[in-house]
């Protein structure tokens, strides 16, 4: 490693990779102290901190308050995803891409959101409902809470021109987070939206996105019947 690469919690997480495959530090073993390998790589302890954070959402590593940090004894074989862009989604089929924002507004979001964006009760963030269509038919409700306290710039966006789920595609670098897929039966305003029957079963993506501590967006998609996901790990 070079001295730059020093600096960087990739780099250091890379070393720590390599340490870990190569049984240099075998599975079950404690490694050294945060501070132990900040002297070790030439970086600041919070870099390590960060480095070691990322490998043990990996499943590469335990890491326990006051225990220390293990190799993982059998590493957790953990999928990456990545944020599809509903537009390329759509025009990739051949359709033609249209949206349209229902609902911008600034609000305290429900307690179950709250949560998931770990904020306090009295903190008003950016609320959103976008439709996203392909050949004029619904494709995708989008409900959106986006936390505009981590991410001020998002209040002067201009979603005529870019729609939210690609604004923070491109202006917002995500680092984790965590996803969840179930089937509802549509109420009878989510038919009305989807141009569906109500009960009609759809599915639902629940994500929220962090960056480093601090959690970016929540984000709730129903699709139209039909619908079918399609991923890669």
């Amino acid at each position: 490693m070079t001295e730059a690469d020093r600096k960087t919690w990739q780099a250091v997480q890379d070393e720590v990779r390599r340490y870990i495959s190569a049984r240099i530090w075998k599975p079950g073993e404690l490694i050294p102290h945060e501070a132990e390998l900040a002297l070790q790589f030439g970086c600041a302890r919070a870099t390590v901190n960060r480095a070691l954070r990322g490998l043990a959402e990996a499943g590469l590593l335990e890491r326990r308050r006051k225990a220390g940090t293990r190799v993982a004894l059998n590493p957790v074989r953990r999928a990456a995803f990545s944020i599809p862009i509903i537009r390329e989604e759509i025009e990739s089929t051949g359709q033609r891409y249209g949206y349209k924002v229902f609902l911008r507004e600034m609000r305290v979001p429900p307690p179950d959101v709250q949560a998931r964006l770990q904020l306090s009760g009295a903190d008003k963030i950016l609320h959103l409902q976008t439709l996203y269509t392909a050949d004029n038919r619904p494709y995708v409700f989008e409900t959106r809470w986006i936390n505009s306290i981590a991410v001020p710039d998002v209040l002067n966006a201009d979603f005529d021109m870019l729609s939210p789920n690609e604004w923070l595609v491109r202006e917002v670098a995500f680092d984790g987070g965590d996803f969840t897929v179930s089937g509802v039966a549509a109420t009878r305003e989510e038919a009305a939206v989807l141009a569906c029957k109500p009960g009609e079963g759809l599915l639902v993506l629940e994500r929220t996105t962090r960056q480093g501590d601090n959690m970016i967006t929540a984000v709730r998609l129903l699709f139209h019947p039909g619908y079918r996901m399609h991923t890669r790990c």
